[in-house]
């Protein structure tokens, strides 16, 4: 059986590989696919992020190897989702993602560039084993988390 680290870790290459070898604005056949994909990635996201939270709440056993294992999976999946948000990507397939997310990219990639520190952030906390520390910044990432649905998720 496959470590989650390893399989997000296949996940991640195999998705590289595929930007890597598809012109920018070509990552998608039809708009449905990007919505599919950005939704799969930020889906696999939440869980694992919620996995922290579990513990971080007192609703789980804390456990370090699995906060370690379930943030460095949230870290890696922090980079996917953003390439689905792309030009003519507001169209197709059922959504929760606002308009303003296409006519205020700027702002938007702010957000995005936010969440890569606090997602860091939380895997060297996790990496302490010291459950003060990863409340602490569970609780920063989970802040950074909402001001972008805040702005660009509908309920």
């Amino acid at each position: 059986m496959m470590s989650i680290k390893k399989a997000v870790a296949v996940a991640c290459m195999a998705a590289c590989g595929v930007l890597a070898t598809s012109g920018a604005l070509a990552q998608f056949q039809k708009p449905e696919d990007a919505v599919k994909y950005r939704q799969s990635a930020l889906f696999v996201m939440g869980t694992h992020f919620g996995r922290i939270g579990a513990m971080v709440q007192g609703k789980a056993p804390y456990d370090p190897k699995l906060a370690i294992e379930n943030a460095e999976v949230v870290e890696a999946m922090a980079h996917l989702p953003w390439i689905g948000f792309g030009p003519g990507y507001d169209k197709g397939g059922t959504t929760k993602a606002k308009p303003a997310i296409w006519s205020e990219q700027d702002k938007f990639k702010e957000h995005q560039e936010k969440l890569f520190p606090a997602v860091q952030k939380l895997t060297a906390a996790a990496k302490t084993n010291d459950l003060g520390n990863l409340k602490a910044a569970f609780g920063s990432a989970a802040e950074t988390c909402k001001a972008c649905h805040d702005n660009y998720r509908d309920k």
